[in-house]
Parts: C-alpha cells; sequence; structure tokens
C-alpha cells in the first residue's frame, strides 16, 4: 500500500485527510504570550485571525518534532507499506528536512520525499494529485498514471510541480516582512497606502507579483496573473483559498464559470501557520496550468 503524508501547510483539515486517505503533521504556532499550539487542531483558523489582527508581536510558527515523522515512518515499515511525503517549500520552513532526518533515524528506506517547492493552497494542490495518481483505478477519474508505482507516482509530483503556481491578494504586507518570508524592500514597494499587493511562490520563496489599487483592482490583477502563468489546466481542479470570509474568492469563482467556463474551484480556508505570515484579508487560488502533461 501507498501512503501519503504531508504537512498542515497544507490545510488539509483532519476530516478531509481522512476521506482522502492522507496523514497530516501539524507544524507549530506560538503566540506571544508563549502559548503553543498544533496547526489544525487545537484552534480554528477563524478564531485565530480574530485573535492574530490584536497581536502586538507576530506569533511564530516552527516545524514539526522529527519524533512525530519517525513514528509514522516506523509503522508505515512494519506494515509492509511504501511512504510519498510532500511537504512546504524548503526555503520556507525545515519540516521537509526534518521529516527526512526521522527517516533517518527511524533507518526506513520505504520513504520517498517530494518537495513541493510550494505552500498553502499549491501544496494542497498537489497532495490532491498525488491522491488522485494513486487512486486512479479504483475512481471514476481514469489518468494514465493509473496503477503506477510510488516511484512513478513521486515522479509525477515531480514534474507537477513546475506547472504548479499561487496566486493570492494579501492585505497588508507587514505579516509577510515581520515573518522574514519577504524581503524589507519587496514588502516596503508593495505597501503603499491604498494597494493591494500580489504574491506568488518563485522557486520556492515568496516573490512579488504586482499590486493593484483597491480591491476590485486586486481581483483584476489577480485574474490577468493567472492567464500570465499559463492559464488553467482543463481537467485537473484548482483551488482558491481564503482567511477570514468566503465572500473573498466569490469573484474568483465568477471569473472561473462566466470567463473560463470552468467549474467553480474546491474552497478551503487558509490555515493558522500560512495565515500568520499571509495575515487576515489574503486570498488567492493555486492551479496547473495548461501545460501540464500527466503522463
Amino acid at each position: 500500500m501507498i501512503r501519503i503524508l504531508t504537512d498542515s501547510a497544507s490545510d488539509i483539515l483532519p476530516a478531509e485527510a481522512a476521506q482522502l486517505g492522507v496523514t497530516v503533521i501539524p507544524l507549530n504556532v506560538t503566540l506571544e504570550d508563549g502559548t503553543v499550539f498544533r496547526d489544525g487542531l487545537d484552534k480554528t483558523p477563524s478564531e485565530y485571525y480574530a485573535q492574530l489582527a490584536a497581536c502586538k508581536k507576530l506569533p511564530t510558527t516552527s516545524q514539526p518534532s522529527p519524533e512525530l515523522f519517525e513514528r509514522f515512518f516506523a509503522e508505515a515499515a512494519a506494515a509492509g507499506d511504501e511512504v510519498i511525503g510532500i511537504f512546504l517549500s524548503h526555503e520556507l520552513s525545515g519540516t521537509c528536512q526534518c521529516a527526512k532526518l526521522a527517516a533517518d533515524l527511524a533507518n526506513v528506506d520505504n520513504v520517498l520525499f517530494v518537495d513541493s517547492t510550494n505552500v498553502c493552497l499549491g501544496e494542497g494542490l498537489l497532495v490532491r494529485l498525488a491522491v488522485q495518481l494513486r487512486d486512479a483505478g479504483k475512481t471514476a477519474v481514469q489518468l494514465r498514471d493509473a496503477g503506477k508505482t510510488a516511484v512513478q507516482i513521486a515522479a509525477s509530483l515531480e514534474h507537477a510541480k513546475e506547472h504548479l503556481h499561487l496566486v493570492a491578494a494579501i492585505d497588508d504586507l507587514k505579516y509577510l516582512r515581520k515573518g522574514g518570508r519577504l524581503p524589507a524592500a519587496a514588502a516596503v514597494a508593495g505597501g503603499m497606502l491604498g494597494i493591494k499587493p500580489l504574491i506568488t511562490i518563485k522557486e520556492g520563496k515568496v516573490a512579488l507579483a504586482g499590486k493593484a489599487r483597491g480591491l476590485p483592482g486586486a481581483y483584476v490583477a489577480l485574474f490577468k496573473k493567472i492567464e500570465e502563468l499559463g492559464g488553467i489546466h482543463p481537467t485537473l481542479p484548482a483551488l482558491a483559498g481564503y482567511t477570514v470570509a468566503p465572500r473573498e474568492v466569490a469573484p474568483i469563482q465568477t471569473y472561473l464559470q462566466d470567463n473560463l467556463h470552468r467549474p467553480e474551484a474546491l474552497t478551503r480556508q487558509i490555515g493558522c501557520v500560512i495565515g500568520t505570515h499571509a495575515g487576515p484579508g489574503a486570498f488567492g487560488l493555486a492551479f496547473f496550468d495548461e501545460a501540464l502533461d500527466i503522463e
């Protein structure tokens, strides 16, 4: 059997993880008073964003304990299962390296590692593709990858991530700047009064992708950026994400349906770890571009 493992930066909550047949290892968030909670388990994102907006000092995020990974790898090895681990970009977190260390400590060789070079909605899409490839022979969605081995699936994911994009509008770049996920110069350039910055993930790092005046302009800029990045794949799902309220992605759904004549994207709330750095009011879309060919 092939087990799929990811971290909570993928924003796959426990109920969906069980439905997908995926194991999610939680990252941690430490509040300004020293309280530590597990991302996706101990606090809902909505509760957290209300708290985050009032914080004088930005909470910190940290990778999981190696012991959590080590225990999972040992259990999989004992069952004779293979593992495909899909993690957030190593440029943004040490989680992938932590998982590799745990595999060494557990002395197992049944694990294949895929650095998503992405995060949040993008990482979540790659995990869902892994599930689709693993389960293709069992579902109505038939891909040419049906029946592939873990090695072949991991290779397909490595190929697919080159066509994976995340575009998000940010309400305030101070969160990315304070968290060290965006250079101060870029944060200043995108932080002018009334300006809504756009970010993307480039070579595994957060990059400023543009800026627009006001919220309506941010949506228009986001739609233009989607086209610049190669458009949305016609058969693979896209994933829309919001922080505070689902209405933040309503214009994205309208654009997909009315302008592109595509089905609505899956919609999920951005979790606490990524929300710490994106800040309340962020929203975005992850998608595979039209050039992706799954073989």
